[in-house]
């Protein structure tokens, strides 16, 4: 599934390339962000489908980033992968609209067959979206949203 614009934010560079050669193996290529300031950067330069992302961060934390992507673009699904997260976190990361929370260490099947889900649901939001435009007598808008 090359065609999913997949970021993945961690402050630990080296597990993030290796988690970026792992996916890259199951046909899922990713870019990477080492901070919550790069991954914010990213997002506005070239919004991802999906972004997979660490809690703790120096600088901007995880959950900030997560409030500040769910407000600007709500289409973006994020799956929050997190080796220090408790459960006030995970509750926190949920109301805010998370697409999954998992822990480290993930099984990296799991974790492919959660981007493959949040990418479906970036896609089911999309066409719904574009029906909105639709209706609305919008065409070119409902079009642009389904390119």
């Amino acid at each position: 599934m090359k065609d999913i614009k997949l970021l993945l934010v961690d402050d630990e560079e080296e597990f993030v390339k290796a988690l970026a050669e792992r996916l890259c193996l199951r046909d899922l290529s990713s870019r990477t962000a080492f901070s919550g300031e790069q991954a914010l950067k990213f997002v506005s330069d070239s919004a991802p489908d999906i972004m997979v992302l660490d809690l703790k961060m120096p600088g901007t934390s995880g959950l900030e980033v997560l409030r500040l992507v769910k407000r600007r673009y709500p289409s973006i699904q994020i799956i929050v992968l997190t080796g220090h997260g408790n459960d006030l976190d995970e509750a926190e990361a949920r109301a805010i609209g998370v697409f999954d929370y998992l822990r480290k260490p993930v099984d990296i099947e799991v974790l492919v067959a959660r981007i493959r889900a949040a990418h479906e649901e970036s896609r089911r939001g999309a066409c719904l979206t574009a029906a909105t435009f639709a209706e609305a007598g919008d065409l070119d808008g409902a079009k642009r949203i389904l390119e």
